[in-house]
């Protein structure tokens, strides 16, 4: 099972350095840093979109289960994946939410 590097509470925000268009509905990233091509797929791009500014785990799984009929057990799994994935492409950035 993979390993996940944050929480529901983390807080994911694209990282910068990224050029990003548009194909047929769906967004293509070109990564300057690792000189790597990705394409995000129809929700990946949704994901990326959401993540254009800061926002908890949480409230991301909230915003696509009010777009997509999904289980949220299922709906935290592969976004949590998915996350990891970009995560360990160093594409997106994490912090840990401060409670005051």
């Amino acid at each position: 099972m993979k390993e996940f590097k944050f929480s529901l509470e983390s807080i994911i925000v694209q990282g910068k350095g990224n050029i990003v268009s548009d194909m047929d509905g769906e967004k293509v990233m070109l990564s300057i840093k690792n000189g790597k091509y990705y394409n995000l797929g129809e929700v990946g791009s949704v994901i990326w979109g959401f993540i254009e500014s800061p926002i908890t785990v949480k409230q991301l799984i909230i915003s696509l289960m009010d777009n997509y009929e999904v289980e949220e057990k299922v709906c935290t799994e592969q976004v949590l994946s998915f996350l990891s994935s970009l995560l360990e492409e160093n594409i997106i950035q994490v912090e840990e939410k401060v409670s005051l």
